[in-house]
């Protein structure tokens, strides 16, 4: 009866530390596949709000055009004290797209619904269509 038990209170365990890991890793996947630039230029050229997530510094050192600075740990509070709707379209950018996937996450659970992480600077001021 001992060992039944002990072998279903393990067999839980793992199904809860399985089911823990999974939820861990998902919003990094969701955050990864979204960093493609044509589909953020696509988005920015249909109206999206661009954010710019990084520091004011970084910021003041060259961004896109027409973006909007808002530091990645402030981006939920921000936006709820600016009244922006909640289905805003909104690209978000950083250096590398890590923190931009910090601040989509936050916004998706302050129940943002358009968000779209554009991943790194670099690469999307690389990858800018060229206007004629």
């Amino acid at each position: 009866m001992f060992n039944k038990l002990l072998f279903s209170s393990k067999k839980l365990l793992g199904v809860a530390l399985l089911s823990l890991f999974s939820l861990s890793i998902v919003p990094s996947a969701a955050n990864a596949a979204d960093q493609a630039p044509h589909v953020a230029w696509e988005k920015i050229a249909s109206g999206a709000m661009v954010l710019d997530v990084r520091t004011p510094e970084e910021f003041a050192a060259g961004h896109l055009a027409n973006a909007v600075n808002i530091p990645f740990e402030q981006v939920a509070a921000e936006f709820a004290k600016r009244g922006i709707a909640k289905d805003t379209p909104v690209v978000l950018y950083c250096r590398s797209g890590r923190r931009s996937g910090i601040a989509t996450d936050a916004l998706v659970a302050a129940g943002y619904t358009k968000t779209y992480n554009g991943g790194g600077y670099q690469t999307l001021a690389e990858t800018q269509p060229k206007t004629e």
